[in-house]
């Protein structure tokens, strides 16, 4: 089992919250993102630099993951494919992406984006706070704990 995460816009607390998981439980962790990092010395932890483009990292995040991994993401469009691979989706608030609810999310920001498209000025997520960050940690934890089983 591995972590995947789709590191361009992924929270920096986030991705310290993931090398603390990632060296207490010695799974292996790869960010991928279009512009270089920063990440500590760990064998558990690694960086891969994709080119600049559309999608470019979730493609690759994709092609590399297996049934069972965990990919950390914001994108609904990438969840929606990491869980008809067989893998789990994690949003940085701590929110699984299931089958049971990725189509409604990405009809909601479909509709968003049509919206945005037609000018309607529709803002954007609020602030990660300190609740989404422990809802994170939480959840990261409950998936650890139940992929070592």
């Amino acid at each position: 089992m591995n972590i995947w995460v789709d590191a361009d816009a992924c929270p920096v607390v986030i991705k310290e919250i993931l090398f603390k998981a990632a060296i207490r439980t010695e799974t292996l962790t790869t960010l991928l993102a279009n512009h270089s990092l920063r990440i500590p010395a760990s064998k558990f932890i690694k960086f891969v630099q994709v080119t600049s483009g559309f999608d470019v990292a979730d493609d690759e995040i994709v092609k590399r993951l297996q049934s069972g991994d965990l990919v950390v993401t914001q994108d609904i469009p990438l969840a929606a494919e990491v869980i008809d691979k067989g893998a789990t989706a994690l949003n940085p608030r701590g929110e699984l992406y299931t089958i049971s609810n990725i189509r409604a999310r990405l009809n909601m920001r479909d509709f968003m984006d049509t919206m945005r498209a037609s000018g309607v000025q529709t803002g954007g997520p609020p602030a990660l706070n300190h609740s989404d960050r422990q809802n994170f940690a939480n959840s990261l934890d409950r998936f650890l704990t139940a992929a070592k089983k």
